[in-house]
Protein backbone atom coordinates (compact mmCIF):
# COMPACT_ATOMS: atom_id res chain seq x y z
CA UNK A 1 0.00 0.00 0.00
CA UNK A 2 1.46 3.34 -1.07
CA UNK A 3 1.57 5.72 1.88
CA UNK A 4 1.78 9.51 1.97
CA UNK A 5 2.81 11.41 5.10
CA UNK A 6 1.45 14.96 5.18
CA UNK A 7 2.77 17.62 7.54
CA UNK A 8 0.21 20.37 8.15
CA UNK A 9 0.45 23.59 10.13
CA UNK A 10 -1.43 22.60 13.30
CA UNK A 11 0.26 21.97 16.63
CA UNK A 12 3.04 19.39 16.90
CA UNK A 13 4.53 19.71 20.39
CA UNK A 14 5.78 16.12 20.59
CA UNK A 15 7.27 14.32 17.59
CA UNK A 16 7.53 10.84 19.11
CA UNK A 17 4.53 9.61 17.07
CA UNK A 18 5.92 10.68 13.71
CA UNK A 19 7.12 7.95 11.39
CA UNK A 20 8.38 8.26 7.83
CA UNK A 21 9.41 5.05 6.09
CA UNK A 22 11.36 4.36 2.94
CA UNK A 23 9.14 4.70 -0.09
CA UNK A 24 6.64 7.05 1.58
CA UNK A 25 5.62 10.22 -0.22
CA UNK A 26 6.13 13.26 2.02
CA UNK A 27 4.08 16.39 1.37
CA UNK A 28 4.22 19.55 3.46
CA UNK A 29 1.26 21.92 3.54
CA UNK A 30 2.36 25.50 4.18
CA UNK A 31 3.83 25.81 7.71
CA UNK A 32 4.05 22.03 7.93
CA UNK A 33 7.41 22.41 6.21
CA UNK A 34 8.80 23.89 9.45
CA UNK A 35 8.03 20.66 11.31
CA UNK A 36 9.49 18.40 8.65
CA UNK A 37 12.59 20.55 8.33
CA UNK A 38 13.14 20.53 12.11
CA UNK A 39 13.08 16.73 12.00
CA UNK A 40 15.53 16.59 9.12
CA UNK A 41 12.87 15.22 6.78
CA UNK A 42 13.10 16.37 3.16
CA UNK A 43 9.64 16.54 1.58
CA UNK A 44 8.90 15.47 -1.95
CA UNK A 45 6.34 18.22 -2.50
CA UNK A 46 5.37 21.53 -0.87
CA UNK A 47 1.84 22.89 -1.34
CA UNK A 48 -0.14 25.88 -0.12
CA UNK A 49 -0.43 29.64 -0.20
CA UNK A 50 2.40 29.92 2.36
CA UNK A 51 0.65 32.65 4.33
CA UNK A 52 1.68 31.01 7.63
CA UNK A 53 5.24 30.12 6.63
CA UNK A 54 7.69 33.01 6.86
CA UNK A 55 10.95 31.36 5.83
CA UNK A 56 12.44 30.93 2.39
CA UNK A 57 11.24 27.96 0.39
CA UNK A 58 13.93 25.43 -0.44
CA UNK A 59 15.27 24.74 -3.88
CA UNK A 60 15.21 21.37 -5.58
CA UNK A 61 11.74 20.48 -4.25
CA UNK A 62 8.50 20.41 -6.22
CA UNK A 63 6.34 23.35 -5.09
CA UNK A 64 2.65 23.90 -5.81
CA UNK A 65 1.87 27.48 -4.78
CA UNK A 66 -1.76 28.58 -4.49
CA UNK A 67 -3.50 31.86 -3.74
CA UNK A 68 -5.01 32.52 -0.27
CA UNK A 69 -8.49 32.99 -1.78
CA UNK A 70 -9.38 29.38 -2.61
CA UNK A 71 -11.95 26.73 -1.77
CA UNK A 72 -9.46 24.07 -0.63
CA UNK A 73 -7.53 24.27 2.61
CA UNK A 74 -3.77 23.81 2.28
CA UNK A 75 -4.22 20.35 3.79
CA UNK A 76 -6.88 19.49 1.22
CA UNK A 77 -4.50 20.57 -1.54
CA UNK A 78 -1.92 18.19 -0.07
CA UNK A 79 -4.49 15.39 0.10
CA UNK A 80 -5.54 15.91 -3.51
CA UNK A 81 -1.90 15.80 -4.55
CA UNK A 82 -1.32 12.62 -2.55
CA UNK A 83 -4.26 10.88 -4.22
CA UNK A 84 -3.11 12.06 -7.66
CA UNK A 85 0.30 10.49 -6.94
CA UNK A 86 -1.31 7.15 -6.19
CA UNK A 87 -1.35 7.19 -2.38
CA UNK A 88 -3.80 4.70 -0.91
CA UNK A 89 -3.09 5.57 2.73
CA UNK A 90 -2.56 9.10 4.08
CA UNK A 91 -1.20 9.91 7.53
CA UNK A 92 -1.66 13.53 8.59
CA UNK A 93 0.61 15.14 11.18
CA UNK A 94 -0.13 18.64 12.46
CA UNK A 95 -3.81 18.22 11.73
CA UNK A 96 -5.01 18.99 15.27
CA UNK A 97 -4.42 21.66 17.90
CA UNK A 98 -4.61 25.37 17.34
CA UNK A 99 -7.68 26.37 15.36
CA UNK A 100 -10.58 24.00 15.94
CA UNK A 101 -12.12 24.90 12.56
CA UNK A 102 -9.04 23.45 10.87
CA UNK A 103 -9.34 20.28 12.95
CA UNK A 104 -12.99 19.90 11.89
CA UNK A 105 -12.00 20.55 8.26
CA UNK A 106 -9.38 17.82 8.50
CA UNK A 107 -11.93 15.34 9.88
CA UNK A 108 -14.20 16.16 6.93
CA UNK A 109 -11.22 15.68 4.62
CA UNK A 110 -11.01 12.07 5.82
CA UNK A 111 -14.46 11.55 4.30
CA UNK A 112 -13.20 12.98 0.99
CA UNK A 113 -10.33 10.49 1.03
CA UNK A 114 -12.66 7.57 1.80
CA UNK A 115 -14.98 8.60 -1.04
CA UNK A 116 -11.98 8.53 -3.38
CA UNK A 117 -10.98 5.00 -2.42
CA UNK A 118 -8.27 5.75 0.15
CA UNK A 119 -7.86 5.80 3.90
CA UNK A 120 -6.59 8.58 6.13
CA UNK A 121 -5.35 8.80 9.71
CA UNK A 122 -4.98 12.01 11.69
CA UNK A 123 -2.23 11.49 14.24
CA UNK A 124 -0.82 13.50 17.11
CA UNK A 125 1.08 12.46 20.23
CA UNK A 126 -2.10 11.71 22.23
CA UNK A 127 -4.76 10.99 19.62
CA UNK A 128 -5.39 9.05 16.44
CA UNK A 129 -8.48 9.42 14.28
CA UNK A 130 -9.73 7.42 11.31
CA UNK A 131 -12.98 6.46 9.58
CA UNK A 132 -14.56 3.02 9.40
CA UNK A 133 -17.27 2.11 6.90
CA UNK A 134 -19.26 -1.05 6.30
CA UNK A 135 -17.25 -4.19 6.97
CA UNK A 136 -15.14 -5.80 9.67
CA UNK A 137 -12.43 -3.80 11.44
CA UNK A 138 -9.76 -4.85 13.94
CA UNK A 139 -8.04 -2.47 16.36
CA UNK A 140 -5.10 -3.82 18.39
CA UNK A 141 -4.85 -3.02 22.08
CA UNK A 142 -2.94 0.05 23.19
CA UNK A 143 -2.38 0.12 26.91
CA UNK A 144 -3.87 3.19 28.61
CA UNK A 145 -5.65 4.46 25.51
CA UNK A 146 -9.37 5.09 25.14
CA UNK A 147 -11.28 3.73 22.16
CA UNK A 148 -14.24 5.86 21.02
CA UNK A 149 -16.67 5.32 18.17
CA UNK A 150 -18.86 8.14 16.80
CA UNK A 151 -21.38 8.32 13.98
CA UNK A 152 -20.26 10.53 11.10
CA UNK A 153 -23.20 9.61 8.91
CA UNK A 154 -26.70 10.15 10.36
CA UNK A 155 -26.67 6.56 11.60
CA UNK A 156 -24.11 3.78 11.92
CA UNK A 157 -25.50 0.30 12.37
CA UNK A 158 -23.11 -1.84 14.42
CA UNK A 159 -23.71 -5.56 14.08
CA UNK A 160 -21.20 -6.20 16.86
CA UNK A 161 -18.39 -4.56 18.78
CA UNK A 162 -16.44 -6.98 20.96
CA UNK A 163 -13.17 -7.08 22.85
CA UNK A 164 -14.08 -3.81 24.56
CA UNK A 165 -15.20 -2.81 28.04
CA UNK A 166 -18.64 -1.81 26.75
CA UNK A 167 -19.59 -4.15 23.88
CA UNK A 168 -22.47 -3.57 21.48
CA UNK A 169 -24.67 -5.93 19.49
CA UNK A 170 -27.18 -4.94 16.81
CA UNK A 171 -27.04 -1.28 17.80
CA UNK A 172 -27.53 1.91 15.78
CA UNK A 173 -25.31 4.83 16.71
CA UNK A 174 -26.70 8.24 15.81
CA UNK A 175 -24.89 11.47 15.07
CA UNK A 176 -26.86 13.28 17.79
CA UNK A 177 -25.82 11.12 20.78
CA UNK A 178 -22.18 10.26 21.67
CA UNK A 179 -22.79 6.84 23.24
CA UNK A 180 -19.49 5.48 21.97
CA UNK A 181 -17.16 7.89 23.79
CA UNK A 182 -14.48 6.70 26.25
CA UNK A 183 -14.72 2.98 25.66
CA UNK A 184 -11.64 0.81 26.28
CA UNK A 185 -10.16 -2.20 24.51
CA UNK A 186 -10.29 -5.03 27.05
CA UNK A 187 -8.53 -7.83 25.14
CA UNK A 188 -5.78 -8.18 22.55
CA UNK A 189 -7.92 -6.43 19.94
CA UNK A 190 -11.30 -4.78 19.46
CA UNK A 191 -13.50 -6.16 16.71
CA UNK A 192 -16.02 -3.85 15.06
CA UNK A 193 -18.49 -5.01 12.43
CA UNK A 194 -20.49 -2.28 10.69
CA UNK A 195 -23.32 -3.10 8.29
CA UNK A 196 -24.09 0.48 7.22
CA UNK A 197 -22.92 4.03 7.78
CA UNK A 198 -19.56 5.62 8.53
CA UNK A 199 -18.00 5.81 11.99
CA UNK A 200 -15.26 8.04 13.32
CA UNK A 201 -12.79 6.05 15.42
CA UNK A 202 -10.84 8.06 17.97
CA UNK A 203 -8.05 6.53 20.03
CA UNK A 204 -6.87 8.82 22.84
CA UNK A 205 -4.22 8.47 25.53
CA UNK A 206 -5.60 8.38 29.06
Amino acid sequence: MKTCRIFAGGVIDDTSHIRVESGDIVICADRGYEYASALGIKPDILVGDFDSYSGELPGGIEIHRSVPEKDDTDTMLAVRTALERGAEKIVLYGGTGGRIDHTIANIQTMTFVMEHGGSMIISDSRNEMMLAGAGEHIFPLRENWYFSVFAVSDEVHIDSMTGVKYPLTDYTLTRSFPLGVSNEIASESAYLEISSGTALIVRSAM
